[in-house]
Order: C-alpha cells, then sequence, then structure tokens
C-alpha cells in the first residue's frame, strides 16, 4: 500500500497507525518510511527528478520483495511522479503482488501549518528549494484506491479507512 502526498500531510502517521493495527490483528507488516530509506538504502542520492525516480524505483523494488513473501508493506512516500509510481504497480503487477495506491490528499497550506520537520518555513525564508508540491512538482493520482482528506478526519478514521481497503481487496 502506496501513501502518496506532500510533505507533511500525514502519510507516516497513519501508516504507523495501521501498522500497529495489523500487527495486533497478527499480520506480518513492515512500514518504508520514506525518510528511513533516504537515510540508509539511498542516502546518495539528491532531489532531481532522477534521482526521486531512481528512489522510489528502490523503495518499489524492496516493498515488491516483502510483499512477494507475505508481508504488509506500507510504504508513506512523497513519489511525486505519477510515471514513478506507475512503474512501481506494473513491478508489481508483473510480479503477481498487490498494489494499492493512497492519495493523501492533504492541501499545502494544512501541511505547511504542520511542518513537522520545519520544510515549509526553510522553503519561505530561502533555505532549501525543490520544495514538492510549492516549487516543486507534485502529481496528485488522478484515480487513486483510496483518497484520504487527512485536514477532515483524525489519524484513527484515516487508518480505519486503509483497513477497509485492504479487507474490500482481499488483502487482510
Amino acid at each position: 500500500m502506496w501513501l502518496t502526498g506532500l510533505p507533511s500531510a500525514g502519510k507516516t502517521t497513519i501508516a504507523y497507525a495501521l501498522a500497529e493495527r495489523l500487527r495486533g490483528e497478527g499480520h506480518r507488516v513492515e512500514v518504508l518510511d520514506g525518510d528511513e530509506i533516504r537515510e540508509f538504502l539511498s542516502s546518495g542520492l539528491g532531489f532531481s527528478r532522477e534521482d526521486r525516480d531512481t528512489n522510489v524505483q528502490r523503495i518499489g523494488f524492496v516493498a515488491e520483495l516483502l510483499a512477494s513473501n507475505g508481508v504488509k508493506v506500507l510504504v508513506p512516500v512523497i513519489a511525486p511522479y505519477a510515471d514513478s509510481r506507475e512503474a512501481v504497480r506494473k513491478r508489481h503487477q508483473t510480479e503477481g503482488t498487490a498494489y494499492l495506491e493512497v492519495h493523501v490528499a492533504t492541501p499545502v497550506d494544512v501541511c505547511a501549518e504542520r511542518d513537522v520537520k520545519g520544510l515549509y518555513a526553510k522553503q519561505a525564508a530561502g533555505a532549501i528549494k525543490g520544495l514538492t508540491g510549492v516549487d516543486d512538482p507534485y502529481e496528485a493520482p488522478d484515480s487513486p484506491d483510496l483518497r484520504i482528506e487527512t485536514h477532515q478526519q483524525g489519524v484513527q478514521e484515516s487508518a480505519a479507512a486503509l483497513r477497509s481497503l485492504l479487507s474490500e481487496r482481499g488483502l487482510a
């Protein structure tokens, strides 16, 4: 399950809430947190389009590998480009593993208010450039499997919606 959205949209928070719930039900679950992947698996990459695509493909490979071994994989990663996400979807289809795309559709002004990493403040101050959704593109999914608006529902309600999606698709 790929959770895509702007920085500070709530992707990781929701993913960990769902992971806790699924583990409590006895499922094997891994969260591939985009920040942790950047630190450990993609530390040499920058934020160019090419580097972002490479990062997404690496994460997609690990997600598919885990999924093919019976692990429920939650991937809270911005993944700003539709074609990169589509390549991951196709990889999963080719390998026969499920892929669900969830758009955590939080308005940029709400994300900026949350600003858990201080990115929006740094961008506004001119300290960084290329912030996804502000001065770098974010291509929102046209037809995700689910769209969650975290500015209109809480973490547990959002996690419950994800859990329902898994049940509807026969994945948990």
